[in-house]
């Protein structure tokens, strides 16, 4: 997948940030993407002991060699292009837990909100952040003032936005307006 290769750095760099906010002993839920996937490897380098429910092959793969975390792995419909599952039977199966926090990548963040463009993504991350007493988005700044098709959640429902440049404008404003923490690596 190209977008592995962009902006590589900013994304580890994301993870790496993301990675020390992780406990030892927590539960937390990871989606597919390639910034998530940077996460994934940060927290299996970390050594924590973290027990992770995730809709993402790759990340369960990448936590998979780490002896310190469970890897528990959703159900449903397989998208190869993403190396990842969606749809119903995926987000009944997320129901079925509650975890300490859930670290989620995105196409895009407005002043609205956190939106995606990928078929089925959203409903996932919708789903996760219900079933999360904390909640995490790893977004770089080149997906800053951008909107996408389907909406994940208001600025509101960010909690944390761990991201690469301090946003500017309307986007500042209304993480600022709704309390989000913004966590500049």
């Amino acid at each position: 997948d190209e977008r592995q290769h962009e902006r590589l750095d900013e994304r580890k760099q994301l993870a790496r940030a993301a990675a020390g906010l992780v406990q030892d002993g927590q539960s937390l839920m990871i989606d597919a993407g390639s910034t998530t996937m940077e996460f994934a490897r940060a927290v299996a380098l970390s050594a924590r002991q973290v027990t992770v429910v995730t809709n993402s092959l790759q990340v369960a793969m990448i936590l998979g060699t780490s002896a310190a975390a469970r890897v528990i792995m959703t159900p449903g419909r397989y998208l190869n292009d993403e190396a990842a599952l969606t749809g119903t039977e995926t987000c009944a199966f997320l129901r079925d837990y509650h975890v300490d926090a859930c670290y989620l990548g995105a196409s895009a963040l407005n002043d609205a909100g956190v939106s995606e463009t990928i078929d089925g993504f959203a409903a996932v991350k919708r789903t996760m952040l219900d079933q999360s007493s904390a909640r995490h988005f790893l977004i770089d700044a080149d997906k800053h003032d951008k909107r996408h098709l389907t909406t994940v959640t208001d600025i509101g429902g960010i909690g944390t936005l761990i991201t690469d440049a301090q946003p500017t404008g309307p986007l500042a404003a209304a993480l600022k307006a709704q309390g989000v923490a913004v966590v500049v690596p």
